[in-house]
């Protein structure tokens, strides 16, 4: 019974550190100047993309692709700027927003 108290634990502190981390990602990359968890600022929610790919199978390359690329009328009027510095985690952080 310890053991499987341990191994819940650890998967517990694996999946909330994973969690922090893209929200650092967030942080660091800008990504919160303009989009929030639920809250609406300039570009959409977290929440809201996340909804609009579920099922989408290649949601996060897309969305990957979307944060370096930038996009344009894909969730309204306001186009996202290309966010080239934010390349090396924008998998990661696609992978997190698909979380919401």
């Amino acid at each position: 019974m310890k053991a499987l108290t341990a191994i819940a634990l650890a998967a517990t502190v694996a999946f909330a550190g994973s969690a922090f981390a893209s929200a650092d990602l967030a942080k660091k990359n800008g990504c919160v100047a303009c989009h929030d968890a639920a809250a609406k600022k300039v570009g959409p929610t977290y929440k809201d993309i996340a909804a609009k790919h579920k099922g989408d199978k290649d949601a996060e390359k897309v969305l990957a692709e979307s944060i370096v690329k930038g996009s344009k009328d894909k969730y309204g009027k306001i186009p996202m700027p290309p966010q080239a510095k934010a390349s090396a985690d924008a998998a990661a952080l696609a992978k997190w927003i698909m979380t919401h």
